[in-house]
């Protein structure tokens, strides 16, 4: 793609490395076939091409955002599937990231819009404060059906449709602490708590520190870890996020100088894809560039790390596994085959689901933001899940978790919950 940007303009690290990514767009339009929101809608302009060409406008011609752009740019799930089909290996992630920081800078959303992320910036990293917020929703569920009737409550009803109507106790998992190996120490490595996962679904990490002590590795559990800062990084609130990313170098450096780390455990796959791009969204701050890429390097999806450990084959279990793949794990991190090896190792029958590629329509904070289009994409999903005839669903994501069990009675899991199962651990309650 031909672009125009003045010397002056070029002069922007931002603008400059934004520049780069376009110049690669050939226009093919492969991207189309695999973008969610162009399948469901069938616009031009919610399509990655078409949201490419209104970003290479704005910034060349060095405009604010204006309506237009914001409703196209705000309807991408930040899937990056078109990622995985681009043939010119366009970095549409960074693109998308600099349109939404712009849009941050220099667009006044309306009142409810402004007032509705303001409201999820401030509660979603903080697990007491959406622990607090959940325990809230079972009062305000009542009043969802006449939230959704009025367009810029919706987001609100949204949130209760998607609010647990229990919540399990907080997890010793959740504190500060080190939980040695068992037997002779093969790893050690730290683990993020997470923000939304320990309140929604402590089991995983629970589930993760069982099974990698059983299997020899010291597991760090920080203190003064905060939110990975991905909730707000897509959102386009780029100070704090990259205030949070700042925060969690310095606790797991701390701990790499302490007793060394071989890897930093994920198990949220879209906390995963944010903290291995430290290193790029540090990259401009002299203190921190250098240690972030340090961190980034470390940082490994939970399967990821199993794969290196040579599990043995487990005996036949008789039990279908749906594997859905989240986005943030196959277009993200680029993981595809390490959790469906894990879990057919496990002795599960492991299915793909057709389209596995199109998102479930979680994504962050999609699912509250754009819940239209959201629903859409969750019936497509469950629909493509239940075809296989699963006993159970198993995936890598939190967002994920919560997304598709609001559509199907299908038991869903965390792979690692399975793993644990497979591997000594207790079973999942979801299957007893």
């Amino acid at each position: 793609m031909q672009t125009n940007f003045t010397p002056e303009q070029l002069a922007d690290p931002h603008v400059a490395t934004s520049e780069k990514i376009l110049r690669k767009c050939v226009h093919c339009g492969f991207c189309t076939a695999t973008c969610p929101t162009y399948v469901t809608l069938g616009n031009e302009l919610d399509s990655p091409r078409g949201r490419i060409y209104l970003i290479k406008d704005m910034l060349e011609n060095g405009r604010p955002a204006d309506e237009q752009v914001v409703t196209h740019i705000d309807r991408c799930l930040s899937c990056l599937a078109c990622m995985t089909t681009c043939p010119s290996g366009v970095d549409y992630m960074h693109l998308v990231d600099h349109a939404r920081a712009h849009i941050e800078e220099t667009y006044r959303r309306p009142f409810w819009n402004r007032m509705t992320r303001n409201l999820l910036a401030a509660v979603l990293p903080y697990p007491r404060r959406f622990r607090l917020a959940l325990r809230a929703a079972s009062l305000g569920r009542p009043f969802a059906g006449l939230l959704r009737r009025v367009k810029p409550l919706e987001p609100f009803a949204a949130m209760l449709d998607l609010a647990p109507s229990r919540l399990p106790a907080p997890s010793p998992a959740a504190r500060p602490g080190t939980h040695p190996a068992a037997g002779p120490r093969r790893a050690r490595v730290a683990i993020l708590t997470g923000c939304a996962q320990p309140v929604l679904k402590p089991e995983i990490n629970e589930a993760t520190i069982r099974l990698l002590t059983r299997l020899g590795v010291e597991v760090v559990a920080p203190a003064g870890e905060v939110c990975c800062g991905s909730l707000v990084h897509h959102m386009g609130r780029e100070g704090e996020a990259l205030e949070a990313a700042r925060k969690n170098v310095d606790v797991w450096l701390r701990e790499i100088e302490a007793g060394g780390l071989d890897a930093i455990i994920v198990t949220a796959s879209g906390c995963g894809t944010t903290i291995k791009d430290y290193g790029f969204m540090l990259r401009l701050d002299p203190a921190y560039a250098e240690k972030a890429a340090r961190v980034s390097a470390l940082a490994k999806d939970v399967t990821e790390f199993l794969s290196t450990l040579d599990l043995p084959q487990q005996a036949a279990r008789g039990m279908t596994v749906a594997y859905h793949s989240a986005c943030s794990m196959q277009h993200g991190q680029k993981i595809t085959m390490a959790p469906k090896i894990l879990l057919k190792k496990a002795g599960f029958t492991v299915r793909d689901p057709a389209e596995g590629h199109l998102c479930c329509g979680s994504a962050g904070t999609y699912n509250i933001m754009q819940p239209e289009i959201s629903r859409k994409l969750k019936a497509r999903k469950v629909k493509n899940i239940a075809a296989t005839k699963p006993d159970v669903i198993a995936t890598g994501n939190i967002g994920c978790i919560t997304q598709i069990a609001t559509g199907t009675d299908i038991p869903i899991l965390h792979t690692v919950e399975l793993l644990d199962w497979a591997y000594g651990g207790r079973k999942p309650d979801m299957l007893s």
